[in-house]
């Protein structure tokens, strides 16, 4: 009986373990190896399951009087316990599944996601964990399935929400959830391919020939491979030859137009019912491939509209089946099109871009932004070089955009399943791989080569192929090793003598040589801005670019981005010497900067009003975002919150008192670290060894700080003035805690983002602790190594903190008052992302350039798939975004344009300034109502931009260069 009680007890501990918290990645990839390995896979047993919400044994079938039920396999027991505990549903069964389940709305649609991932895990490893368990025999129904499909998508696409909201994801899921009996041949093809070279290595070129540029004659290549390697080939991998060969012919096969019009039956006398006839009547029997591309992208956009205007849920089914034909049409017929001219070049730039919105790839109204610049005037024989230029950045945006669309949507799934899957991480590029985007990148290239030549502005990066799509976004120039980061870069050590290529650049950036991105995220985020104000050279490249830089990981590089945008990327060994001659040691000290502290009022010790401040107040008694802000309050007093300033003063007075264990101040303590670290350098020691000591002595002082005693003065008079001036007692409603250092907004040193801002906070303990870290933040590694580099007294930074009220705004970003992108200081440039704090901190953020002849240019839409809310019960929570509409509305952009006005009328006059320049401005917008959370000198790195080297590799362009269309190519 003990041992029965004991068992149980184990029994119990192991379920509870098992359930009670989240599992681990090491333990979910044991389970995977496990399951691979395993006849039954993820599954314990097979059972019928009633309709009455009974399960028999497999040979005991629902009785007639309950009605029919359906068999399948259920899960193992750890199957499950990973589900409930990670979110992670691995060999899922369909008809084991709710509708509600599957789409799993409250978590990105995460279930359908996995589901499609895990079929395209199993294509390309034998099965994946269903190696053997493919084998079961009735574990899944394939009848049951599709049945199961077409009644999930008949829920779904009753009403206009999930359709308008999630048409991209819904359309590649039918890709793959079975609906009606269709392959993804495309996909198969793709995956065999990979299996093989990945068995055998020799045929990994015709692999990246299949997955970067298909077409028919890729058939008689692969079989002539077979033939010449025949001696070498084993039975398997032949018979895995002659499998890719069938798919591949398969795939080939000419699609049945006319089959369109039976497969839209019920859509028949509809508008779109007579275009796709009329369609199918007109190009039945067309061979021409520019003719098929041309029509075809003309009925995909249609049929998009169409899905939108269709109510019924089977007609919806049908339009988007009908569309994945298209798609695949397009798809074969892009790579035969061969353009003679530029004009036919334009012109197919044109509908490829067309098919991309019409397939979903970008929004409709991201396409009605690009159409027109885009659209070709056939009229026309000659075009200015800068026109030309102009539909070549258009073309070149909705690949990008395109992209973007598709690593938004799965990027989620894939980051949590690469963890414990590295295999997964080929989903994203597979997706992109298999879209019109693929064709339409290829041919984007080809035009960007001819632009290139005409217009001089070539890149010089390395060896590698299509430097068309690379772009400099930031001049400057860096040497140092280069560091390819295919993946995520969260956690990333960096270096600031290295250089690196990110997919994503990580948001808290610490001081790197120079950077490139595959996502840029936005031009105005904290990470670009750092990067232009310090001269870092900074750029963004397609996915391809950087997959054939990795070769080159490890090396020492020269990097240069020159002011037009024109990118050199060379090895050391091919370094002029006038590059080599850039990097003395002369040169690298004349960028230092001095935090000036000659006016600093450090016995102002009462908490201000911010009325009561204004910008002539920065860097004496606060920082220049609380100054700026008062004197914002001051010029647009409906626009700003109401707002407490922390001077200087009190973080000084706290940081004379007695430190902890060390027998003296605070403040003697961080003294004492830059005299030694001085004498260090005076001995002669190494500059790592010195920087090693000063992050562990700020580390032992940061932790200080965070436990610091507030003075009972100080928390008496912050209750006093909190409910003075913000109407509530502390602790009653939420507020920001904004860092605000007398080492931001210098001449020559921007600062942004370097320290903490605290969003949302509440309860009156949280707020005073709060401030001890806000107090702490100057003191990280990051913002340490950031001022080490660029400032000559790092020592001399005090913080000041800014309270003000939280604003739940539904969008946020930031206004910089001159064109960027066009260099026109004339023009605006504006990103903005959902909810708060948007765009800073480096979300695919959606941005425009307001140009001063009254047009409207938008550079990027927002690819951010959560966003930031602030519940009046304080912290944050994340929010779903969808895209299909944009951010920003016509009132808002002309609000933004007047406030630009004011500001660049009333600052030098309000404030008296000498400064002549742009402004970084943050706000937002809540129920259409503009706030202003933040104005500083928008700064650029004046060495960058007049370095006459940098001057020496732009090229000088002759924009009214006049360019013949029906030039050959």
């Amino acid at each position: 009986m003990k041992k029965i009680l004991l068992l149980c007890f184990i029994t119990g501990l192991f379920s509870y373990q098992l359930f009670s918290q989240k599992l681990s990645d090491t333990y979910i990839k044991e389970q995977i190896a496990i399951y691979k390995s395993e006849l039954r896979g993820p599954y314990k047993d097979i059972r019928w399951f009633c309709k009455d919400g009974s399960v028999r044994q497999p040979k005991d079938p629902c009785p007639a009087e309950i009605g029919p039920g359906v068999q399948h396999a259920r899960y193992k027991d750890a199957v499950e316990a990973i589900g409930k505990k990670n979110h992670v549903f691995l060999g899922q069964i369909l008809a084991y599944t709710t509708n509600q389940e599957f789409w799993d709305s409250q978590n990105q649609n995460s279930r359908l996601k996995q589901y499609q991932l895990e079929k395209y895990l199993r294509s390309v490893d034998d099965g994946w964990i269903l190696q053997k368990g493919q084998y079961y025999r009735g574990a899944v129904q394939a009848e049951d399935e599709e049945a199961w499909g077409v009644d999930f998508y008949k829920w779904l696409l009753t009403g206009d929400t999930s359709i308008t909201k999630n048409f991209f994801l819904i359309r590649q899921s039918l890709k793959d959830i079975p609906h009606k009996g269709d392959d993804n041949l495309a996909q198969l093809m793709r995956s065999q391919s990979k299996v093989l070279s990945d068995i055998y290595p020799q045929f990994m070129d015709l692999r990246v020939k299949i997955h970067g540029q298909p077409e028919f004659s890729d058939i008689e290549k692969v079989q002539q491979f077979k033939i010449k390697n025949s001696a070498k080939l084993t039975a398997a991998l032949n018979l895995k030859f002659d499998e890719l060969v069938t798919t591949m012919v398969n795939y080939y096969k000419p699609i049945d137009i006319g089959s369109l019009v039976q497969k839209t039956a019920l859509l028949k006398n509809t508008p779109i019912g007579n275009s796709i006839k009329e369609y199918a009547l007109k190009n039945g029997a067309e061979t021409n491939a520019a003719t098929l591309v041309l029509e075809t992208s003309k009925l995909i956009l249609e049929i998009r509209k169409a899905v939108l205007i269709e109510k019924r849920a089977m007609a919806r089914i049908q339009l988007l089946d009908a569309s994945l034909k298209l798609e695949e049409i397009i798809f074969k017929n892009a790579s035969i099109w061969q353009p003679k001219t530029i004009n036919e070049l334009l012109d197919k730039t044109y509908y490829l871009a067309m098919a991309t919105a019409g397939a979903g790839y970008i929004e409709l109204w991201e396409w009605n932004e690009v159409e027109p610049n885009l659209r070709l005037n056939m009229l026309v024989e000659k075009m200015y070089l800068a026109d030309l230029t102009s539909k070549l950045e258009r073309a070149r945006s909705v690949v990008e955009w395109s992209s973007s669309m598709v690593k938004a949507t799965y990027e989620n799934v894939v980051e949590t399943y690469t963890a414990f899957e590295p295999k997964s991480y080929g989903f994203i590029d597979d997706k992109i791989r298999s879209s019109i985007a693929l064709h339409l990148g290829k041919a984007v290239g080809d035009l960007g080569d001819i632009i290139a030549t005409e217009s001089s502005l070539t890149n010089k990066v390395l060896s590698i192929s299509n430097q068309s799509s690379i772009r400099g976004l930031n001049p400057g120039y860096a040497f140092g090793e280069l560091v390819v980061i295919d993946g995520s870069s969260e956690g990333v050590e960096v270096s600031p003598d290295k250089i690196y290529i990110f997919q994503k650049p990580p948001s808290d950036l610490k001081p790197v040589g120079g950077i490139a991105t595959v996502a840029e995220g936005n031009l105005v985020s904290h990470v670009q801005l750092l990067a232009r104000n310090l001269g870092i050279p900074n750029a963004a490249l397609s996915d391809d670019n950087l997959q054939n830089l990795k070769k080159f990981n490890g090396q020492k590089v020269f990097y240069a981005v020159s002011n037009k945008g024109n990118v050199i990327l060379k090895l050391e060994k091919d370094m002029t010497i006038e590059e080599k001659g850039l990097f003395t040691k002369k040169e690298r000290n004349e960028t230092k900067i001095a935090v000036p502290v000659e006016e600093i009022r450090l016995n102002e010790n009462n908490i201000l009003n911010m009325r009561n401040v204004g910008a002539s107040d920065s860097g004496k008694i606060c920082g220049p975002k609380a100054a700026n802000l008062g004197q914002l309050k001051r010029m647009f007093p409906d626009k700003v919150v109401e707002g407490l300033v922390i001077p200087f003063g009190i973080f000084k007075s706290h940081m004379d008192q007695q430190m902890p264990d060390q027998n003296m101040s605070y403040w003697k303590f961080l003294t004492n670290m830059f005299a030694e670290a001085a004498k260090m350098r005076t001995s002669k020691i190494d500059e790592n060894t010195v920087e090693k000591y000063q992050l562990k002595q700020l580390e032992i002082l940061s932790a200080a700080i965070k436990k610091m005693p507030l003075q009972a003065s100080f928390i008496a008079q912050m209750e006093k003035e909190f409910q003075l001036v913000l109407g509530k007692k502390l602790g009653e409603i939420p507020v920001f805690l904004r860092s605000d250092t007398n080492m931001e907004d210098l001449k020559d040193f921007s600062g942004a983002g370097l320290n903490l801002t605290l969003f949302n906070v509440v309860t009156k303990d949280k707020i005073l602790q709060g401030i001890k870290d806000v107090w702490a933040s100057p003191y990280t590694e990051r913002s340490f190594k950031w001022r080490q580099k660029y400032l000559l007294n790092p020592e001399n930074v005090f913080p000041s903190i800014l309270v003000i009220p939280s604003v739940d705004v539904d969008y946020s970003g930031v206004l910089i008052t001159t064109g960027i992108n066009s260099g026109n200081s004339k023009d605006l440039t504006i990103a903005f992302s959902r909810g708060a704090g948007g765009a800073v901190d480096g979300q695919s953020a959606e941005s425009y350039e307001l140009r001063v002849d009254g047009k409207t240019q938008l550079i990027a839409p927002a690819r951010e798939p959560l966003f930031n809310g602030l519940p009046i019960t304080g912290g944050t929570i994340k929010k779903m975004a969808t895209f299909e509409n944009a951010i920003l509305n016509e009132q808002n952009i002309t609000e933004i344009k007047e406030l630009a006005i004011n500001v660049r009328q009333k600052m030098a006059k309000e404030v008296n300034a000498e400064y002549k320049g742009a402004y970084d401005v943050e706000l937002g917008f809540k129920d259409n109502k503009l706030w202003l959370f933040q104005i500083r000198p928008f700064v650029e790195n004046k060495k960058a931009l007049s370095s006459g080297y940098l001057e020496s590799i732009t090229p000088k362009i002759d924009k009214n260069k006049e360019v013949l269309l029906l030039k050959k190519i």
